[in-house]
């Protein structure tokens, strides 16, 4: 393997686990909030059921 090939495999490996970090936090984000969406249904049937 030439040098230039190593560098370029290096950077797409940094590359592709960059890309898996900012997946993972992404898809953290949605599930919060869906979560919140969820809570916050939850309350709107709470409130109306009340009245």
């Amino acid at each position: 393997m030439t040098t230039t090939a190593k560098i370029a495999a290096a950077f797409m490996v940094l590359l592709a686990l960059s890309s898996c970090g900012n997946t993972i936090r992404g898809v953290g984000k949605d599930t919060a909030n869906a979560v919140n969406a969820t809570q916050d249904a939850g309350r709107s049937v709470g409130h109306a059921a009340r009245k």
